[in-house]
């Protein structure tokens, strides 16, 4: 048999390296083993509503100032623009309770709660809102892209705000079941007020009452619907929407209204139940905790 030179020698060990290497890369984990436990637990978690508002940036849209509030008012101007992927403003969006554009503005001691709807000029938002006092703020514009593949989730852009002077600033409500308008109407939860958990779908049942104690038998449209409610966290400001189970035109049950809830984040949130009865709007904040 014919001895090895030194060439053949060295093609040997490189052969020796080439099949050690395939078997390291063999049985090694593969680099993407963690992302893909991370992204299959990921999949087993419930959703958030929706995004929350804490980013003026959120799933390709940016929110633009153009006025920004910078004193209080009965009529201060507020106007913005929707910008997409390419930087160009963005005017259509699906209906979302009958408006492409819904607009909150939350003072950060859940005291000072405005829910507006912006008209479009050209190709930007314009409204006026009243803020009677100073403090700090957030302001969220809450819209539904015309191709979203899930129209019940909206996008929703949030940008932080202060007015200058003297502020009346106030402990946040503690949870509580029951609550009342300023009109003088009773508001209380009557599912199980308890604390709610985490990232799981509940149903929150409220009991509304006339000022004379006897429960609504019926509501009129507000938005196209019973009645709307969005939840804002009490330390983050994060917001979420809660959607009415009840259809519009169907019977108030002893006075009662159903939203489904999913709910992000530990801590406590401030509801604001909209509804309308007697040709007037009202508005019943509640706090919730979830664990």
């Amino acid at each position: 048999m014919r001895k090895l030179g030194f060439i053949d020698w060295v093609f040997a060990l490189l052969a020796v390296a080439i099949v050690a290497g395939g078997g390291i890369m063999l049985f090694r984990p593969s680099a993407a083993s963690p992302h893909s436990v991370h992204q299959q637990a990921t999949q087993d978690v419930v959703p958030a509503s929706h995004s929350d508002g804490l980013s003026e940036v959120e799933g390709g849209y940016r929110f633009e100032r153009v006025v920004v509030p910078e004193s209080r008012g009965s009529a201060v101007p507020v106007a913005f623009r929707i910008l997409g992927g390419d930087g160009k403003p963005v005017t259509r969006f699906l209906d979302n309770q009958t408006k492409q554009m819904h607009f909150f503005v939350v003072r950060d001691d859940m005291h000072v709660f405005r829910h507006v709807h912006p008209t479009l000029d050209g190709d930007t938002w314009r409204i006026t809102i009243d803020l009677p006092d100073g403090g700090a703020y957030r302001m969220f514009a809450e819209f539904i892209p015309l191709d979203t593949k899930d129209p019940r989730h909206p996008v929703v852009l949030g940008v932080p705000f202060s007015l200058a002077g003297d502020t009346a600033l106030m402990p946040v409500p503690a949870p509580d079941a029951s609550t009342r308008t300023a009109t003088g109407y009773s508001v209380t939860r009557v599912d199980e007020p308890a604390a709610l958990p985490l990232l799981n779908e509940r149903k929150l049942r409220f009991a509304i009452r006339t000022p004379d104690g006897a429960p609504v038998k019926t509501l009129e449209p507000h938005l196209g619907a019973n009645g709307h409610m969005t939840g804002f966290h009490t330390m983050l400001l994060s917001a979420t929407h809660l959607h009415p189970v009840e259809p519009l035109g169907a019977p108030v049950i002893n006075g009662e209204l159903t939203f489904r809830s999913v709910f992000a984040e530990r801590g406590e949130y401030r509801l604001f139940l909209e509804f309308s009865h007697g040709g007037r709007l009202h508005t019943a904040p509640i706090t919730v905790a979830v664990e």
